[in-house]
């Protein structure tokens, strides 16, 4: 690691960490699993049963539900933490994916995992926490800055926020299906689903190892198979009210958009989610700073646009948003909670922001659509012709 206090008091040895692969899973089969350890003397210790459901194959018809969120940290059950707890979000979280678990298909943390920031009981914490998720369902992550930025180690950013980590535990502790840990991008479909996972404190600006990523990654999507093209990124590279982006007068993470809302547009991506931010707020299907579709609840056809959309106040302490008014802003909500997606089929997409609170529906939204209607060209979406083409 690369400093203090991850170098320092922060560390303690963790012992092994194992990644076990499973080979040839038969599709949405219900498997049975538990861990053990042999002693010396030959004798087994072994955990409690276990139980997860493999994934559907890549564009099977049948009903998939995601739930996406960044920045949740953790807690104590007995406020042990209070002194220093400034995630007062994060158990209700917690509490409500356990309890709608069966309704649950795979999770997406989205940065800014436990704020451990160089402490690694903080990881045994958080991951004991997340134990009945993630034991049971795909727990993917994604690399924030609470995990990632320390000066001089290739970083976008040169501030201090992993403690001392960068990168090390979260590249260790959840397995993704990366290249090169080190560069913490990737794509993974599921079902009717393909996901292009950004790492947003590495420069994913154009002519970058990263934009190649992400372009091959929007490009190589068969959208008959896989309809619903989701973009996702810590820090916010599309739209944002929060105050800290006002202030900045981007409404965006500096430089975020001005590279990607071509790929976006280009490629149909659906919705493009963040964290960083601890709010919630979805903007209206735009490009370029202009909304492409009147409508707000119920899309029929093509967008014509891309829908962003904040998700970081899943745990953490909330951000205030500007009092400046954004025609593309439909909903806000200066409150903890998170995001689930549901694809009914290959043409119906349900999606639904919900209170860590009460778990209950407070924004929603529906894409109607024909895969035909993704391969219909709008505003930048098709190569450009000239008289010689």
């Amino acid at each position: 690691m690369c400093g203090a206090p991850a170098r320092t008091v922060g560390w303690r040895d963790p012992g092994y960490i194992h990644t076990s692969f499973l080979k040839e899973l038969w599709p949405n089969t219900v498997f049975a699993y538990k861990l053990g350890h042999r002693l010396f003397n030959c004798t087994y210790v072994w955990s409690k049963e276990y139980q997860f459901k493999a994934p559907p194959y890549p564009g099977q018809d049948s009903v998939q539900r995601v739930v996406i969120f960044g920045d949740m940290g953790k807690g104590e059950v007995d406020g042990s933490s209070e002194y220093n707890d400034f995630q007062p979000g994060s158990l209700n979280t917690t509490k409500q994916l356990v309890q709608d678990l069966k309704n649950i298909d795979i999770v997406f943390h989205n940065g800014d995992i436990c704020y451990a920031n160089g402490y690694l009981s903080q990881w045994d914490q958080f991951t004991a926490q997340i134990e009945p998720i993630a034991s049971s369902v795909p727990y993917m992550i994604s690399s924030g800055n609470h995990e990632r930025d320390w000066p001089g180690t290739g970083s976008f950013y040169g501030n201090m926020d992993s403690g001392g980590e960068c990168g090390v535990l979260a590249q260790t502790m959840f397995y993704t299906p990366t290249e090169n840990r080190e560069k913490f991008w990737y794509s993974t479909d599921y079902g009717m689903f393909r996901f292009c996972i950004a790492d947003t404190e590495h420069d994913w600006r154009e002519g970058t190892e990263q934009y190649k990523f992400i372009e091959h990654c929007l490009a190589s999507v068969d959208r008959q198979k896989q309809p619903w093209l989701i973009f996702l990124a810590h820090r916010v590279l599309g739209y944002s009210s929060d105050l800290s982006y006002a202030i900045e007068g981007s409404f965006e993470e500096p430089m975020g958009r001005e590279s990607l809302q071509k790929l976006w547009q280009k490629y149909k991506v659906d919705i493009a989610m963040y964290g960083h931010v601890h709010n919630y707020e979805r903007t209206c299907p735009i490009y370029q700073n202009v909304c492409t579709s009147k409508e707000k609840h119920h899309y029929k056809g093509t967008l014509n646009g891309t829908i962003h959309v904040a998700a970081g106040g899943a745990g953490a302490s909330l951000s205030p948003f500007t009092t400046l008014q954004t025609a593309w802003s439909l909903y806000k909500d200066y409150d903890h909670g998170f995001v689930k997606l549901t694809a009914f089929d290959h043409s119906n997409l349900l999606f639904e922001y919900k209170k860590s609170r009460d778990g209950k529906v407070y924004d929603s939204f529906t894409i109607s659509r024909d895969y035909r209607d993704i391969l219909a060209c709008t505003v930048d979406s098709c190569p450009s012709t000239t008289l010689a083409s």
